[in-house]
């Protein structure tokens, strides 16, 4: 990728994301399809960026990133609050939506390896377009915005084992166990360490020079993804660590707001660099999968968000807004599929299928579920009308004369 190729990329993203933030969507499925638009997929004419070296690097990054900004939202304070809703939400969320996930990736691929990928990549919602939709539509201030909350918290739990297996499973059965135990491990001494050594790092960062703040940062964050690596884990599990690390903290507040231009620049080419791997050719395959996948997950979000919010002492309404706001799908998912990409115990074929329907699904889903999310209110109301309050004949007073 030259410079001229980086100016006209970021342009286009520019274009793109503003567009659909017209529209109120999310600019995750606007940087998919610039990807889609100037890779090297039809039309040709507008083919202009060629999957690279350079665009890899710039993809990782951009995992390292998102990743390690979840895990800053990730407090131990924040878990211990989520309370009931975590325990029901998360687990009605996790049997409903993996099931019907498992579903689906047994009708792709059988009962293997790359099903259970896929499974993952369905179950899960996206952190970024629901908490985004909350803000735009005003809602988090609402009651049953906690139970979204906690099982977005759930899947991010969930989602560090899943992209762990994603990465080094599907091999013999010694080393996927091998892997397992290893991410296990990792993840319980990133979460002591969080436990632990807030207060020394919060010293620490606080008697560094600013600029000797931010390397310290950056070299936490790279470092950490570089152990997970050599651990032979996803670099994107040793990011969400390194940001559940520094999530207690108290220098948490200043460390996002120094680093979020990082984040959105390079979450933005990680999208876009995701676009120009998807093979439309392979739509001819994946197009039954993409349909039936939508309809089950988007049926799923609904459908068992709404039961657990019930059990929850929700109302019918409430119940529908929270089941709204987890439709959409996206980062996870792609990160899913491209980590997954880089696993040679998956076969070339089912990289490929797998890399195409992560695209075009959260392109479905992005969009069904901001505008569920934006009409969900309106959906309540016509599903469970108020009832009218009937009159009362009669009364203290007796019968009204006619």
């Amino acid at each position: 990728m030259t410079l001229a190729e980086l100016a006209v990329t970021i342009t286009v993203l520019a274009a793109l994301g503003l567009l659909a933030s017209r529209f109120g969507l999310s600019a995750i499925p606007a940087y998919l399809l610039a990807g889609l638009l100037l890779g090297p997929n039809e039309p040709e004419f507008l083919s202009i960026i060629e999957p690279s070296e350079v665009t890899e690097f710039v993809a990782e990054l951009g995992v390292i990133f998102l990743l390690f900004f979840l895990g800053l939202e990730f407090t131990l304070d924040r878990l211990r609050r989520s309370g009931m809703h975590l325990g029901i939400g998360g687990t009605i969320d996790l049997a409903v939506n993996a099931a019907l996930g498992l579903v689906v990736g047994v009708a792709a691929f059988g009962f293997s390896f790359p099903a259970l990928v896929l499974a993952g990549a369905i179950y899960v919602s996206s952190s970024a377009v629901a908490v985004k939709g909350l803000i735009d539509f005003r809602r988090l201030a609402d009651d049953e915005t906690d139970l979204v909350l906690a099982i977005l918290i759930v899947e991010d739990i969930a989602i560090a084992f899943v992209l762990a297996f994603a990465g080094g499973g599907g091999g013999e059965v010694a080393e996927t166990l091998e892997l397992v135990a290893k991410a296990i491990a990792f993840i319980a001494l990133s979460l002591a360490a969080s436990r632990w050594l807030a207060r020394p790092i919060d010293r620490l960062l606080d008697a560094l020079p600013r600029e000797f703040f931010l390397l310290f940062t950056f070299a936490l964050l790279i470092g950490m993804s570089a152990i997970s690596h050599s651990l032979g884990l996803s670099e994107a599990i040793g990011a969400l660590m390194a940001g559940v690390i520094l999530s207690d903290t108290i220098a948490r507040s200043e460390i996002e707001e120094r680093f979020l231009s990082f984040r959105d620049i390079f979450a933005a080419l990680f999208f876009f660099v995701f676009g120009l791997s998807i093979d439309l050719e392979a739509l001819s395959s994946v197009g039954w999968l993409i349909a039936l996948a939508v309809v089950l997950g988007v049926a799923g979000k609904l459908g068992g968000t709404y039961a657990a919010a019930r059990i929850g002492g929700f109302t019918p309404r409430q119940s529908v807004n929270a089941g709204a706001a987890l439709v959409a799908r996206g980062e996870f998912t792609v990160i899913l599929a491209q980590v997954a990409a880089t696993n040679p115990a998956i076969s070339t074929a089912a990289r490929r299928d797998l890399v195409a329907f992560a695209g075009l699904y959260v392109l479905a889903t992005a969009i069904i579920g901001v505008v569920l999310m934006k009409e969900s209110k309106r959906i309540g109301r016509r599903l469970f009308p108020t009832r009218p309050k009937l009159a009362v004949e009669g009364g203290a007073h007796g019968p009204r004369a006619p």
